[in-house]
């Protein structure tokens, strides 16, 4: 082993097959047991340089310059066996998509144990008793059993955490860690993240820390590299850039995390859009979707329980609760994706199929979902345009040019070049596919849209953007939002009421103001209590006032 930096990396440029410049002379460097955090907007190329420090880029790509030095091997001088045994012993990698990441037709254990076990670090009953022991630190339920699932069979949060636990299993030098809270409600991110901590200063253990959320950056990373466009814009260590950072872009990043107004009209429609929020919803009797005692079971498995509750035209509820809660399986009932739950679902005044087969079109069109996981949601193989020009087709008979020009307009909506259109989902960033999904709802022109989880892989400028469209289509069409999310922040900007979930139940449902100020459950305070806080530190004292009950 080097006495130098664990990872060094000099002048890293990386260009599609096309020749565009996705990263453009990085540098950086990084000791063990220190977390540097890499933050930007969608597409900055922070996943990139991620990906580049275990040898690899995506798709196209190709590393064009730079130097990729992990404790004295540049792995742009490796063969492919020898990267092959370097990745997941010497450095693993937790992908933002954990869903795209598992392989759905093995179970978890038997994926997760795969590592250990073929690098001839422990046995398979040994790799069995350490997985069975990391799914009991981050609270995965029933870890004597949980492996035995599939991916589908459990939540997106549960899935992110069995991912970081499948990067844990070989005891790396370096984790690359791609937004691996970004599916977790903020009670279970407070022990990922402390148990990340723990790993990373008990083993030495160095890490990238890959995110767009500041607040939780700044309780794990030693430094920060602000990126945009593929260039560096700053860096230093975390508490200089939160306290006193040099550059426009990086301020922009931290006024809006801490809800400092910027000098933008954008801002200033997003207070406006605050107040009105707090507004009470429209009466019960003008709903436009009505839920009841609605029950969702998986074999033994109650996933949710007698939900109630009715969305006016132009309102927002937020569904929120932690991860395995039944929020999804809420969002999916409703949408007739788990045709075999008990209730009642009316849209309009007119009760609904349980089953999505048996609705008809207009039924279908008219409630639109967006799922949580962009990279399950969009074929691969098909183009951008294709994609979002699928609704308009399928229901309003769009063809030629007309139906390009529609798919241009939905694009320009949410915030992407319409040129998009000709690429295919692997093409584009977390953010950007998300954004894709947004716009294929729109084209159904819905009456409901079920968000689940929309903004949580979008960076806090690009997020506010989709926020701020969302806003702008409620006014313009009497749109209503079935929206659900772990990001309290978001709730409080936009949602009118909120519905809180709690082991599958429906424990608060009231103006968003009342049911977040008043606490009453004591998981509403949990929930508030565990919301992160741009400052060194939060991490440790949240845990502490945790541990003293009386305090929360």
């Amino acid at each position: 082993m080097t006495a130098g930096p664990l990872l060094s990396i000099e002048g890293l440029c990386v260009h599609s097959a096309t020749g565009v410049a996705i990263v453009e002379a990085i540098s950086l460097e990084l000791a063990r047991g220190e977390v540097l955090g890499l933050i930007g907007e969608s597409g900055a190329g922070k996943s990139t340089i991620g990906l580049a420090a275990l040898g690899h880029v995506r798709g196209d790509c190709r590393i064009t310059a730079g130097r990729i030095v992990l404790d004295g091997m540049d792995l742009r001088l490796q063969s492919t066996e020898g990267l092959r045994r370097l990745r997941g012993r010497r450095v693993a990698y937790v992908a933002q998509s954990a869903a795209a990441a598992f392989n759905p037709a093995l179970r978890l254990i038997d994926q997760i144990c795969e590592g250990p076990v073929r690098h001839g670090l422990m046995s398979r009953r040994e790799a069995e008793a350490r997985t069975i022991d990391n799914f009991r630190v981050l609270g995965l339920p029933d870890p004597a059993h949980f492996g035995r699932r599939y991916a589908h069979q459990v939540s997106g949060g549960q899935l992110q955490r069995a991912m970081a636990v499948m990067a844990m299993s070989c005891g790396p030098d370096l984790l690359v860690l791609d937004e691996p809270t970004t599916a977790l409600d903020v009670t279970t991110q407070i022990d990922v993240l402390a148990h990340l901590k723990k790993l990373i200063a008990g083993a030495g253990t160095a890490a990238l820390y890959i995110s767009h959320d500041l607040a939780v950056v700044a309780q794990i990373a030693d430094r920060l590299l602000v990126l945009r466009h593929g260039r560096l814009v700053e860096t230093g260590p975390t508490e200089e850039i939160l306290a006193r950072p040099q550059t426009a872009y990086a301020r922009a990043l931290v006024a809006e995390r801490t809800g400092v107004a910027l000098a933008q009209p954008a801002q200033t429609d997003a207070a406006s859009a605050s107040r009105e929020a707090s507004r009470p919803a429209t009466a019960v009797p003008a709903a436009i979707l009505d839920v009841q005692g609605l029950a969702v079971r998986y074999g033994r498995q109650d996933a949710l329980s007698d939900a109630s509750f009715a969305l006016a035209p132009g309102e927002t509820l937020a569904v929120i609760g932690e991860s395995g809660s039944g929020k999804t399986s809420l969002a999916y009932a409703v949408c007739g994706l788990v045709p075999g739950h008990a209730g009642r679902v009316s849209l309009g005044g007119t009760p609904l199929a349980p089953g999505y087969a048996d609705r008809n079109r207009d039924q279908l069109r008219r409630l639109q979902l967006v799922f949580q996981l962009p990279d399950v949601a969009l074929n691969p193989r098909q183009r951008i345009g294709s994609l979002v020009g699928r609704p308009a087709q399928f229901y309003f008979g769009m063809r030629g040019a007309a139906l390009a020009q529609r798919v241009a307009e939905l694009l320009g909506l949410v915030g992407l070049d319409p040129a998009l259109a000709a690429r295919r989902p692997g093409e584009l960033s977390g953010g950007q596919k998300q954004r894709v999904c947004i716009a294929r709802a729109l084209a159904a022109e819905p009456d409901v849209l079920v968000c689940d989880e929309v903004t949580a892989a979008l960076d806090p400028l690009i997020a506010e953007q989709i926020l701020q469209l969302q806003r702008r289509l409620q006014e313009q069409l009497g749109l209503a939002y079935l929206f659900i999310t772990h990001d309290l922040a978001t709730v409080r900007r936009i949602a009118h009421r909120v519905l809180v979930l709690w082991r599958g139940r429906v424990v608060a449902l009231g103006p968003t103001g009342h049911v977040l100020r008043e606490r009453e459950h004591p998981y509403v305070r949990q929930l508030c209590a565990s919301e992160p806080k741009m400052r060194r530190g939060w991490l440790e004292e949240t845990l502490a006032r945790r541990a003293d009950p009386s305090t929360v």
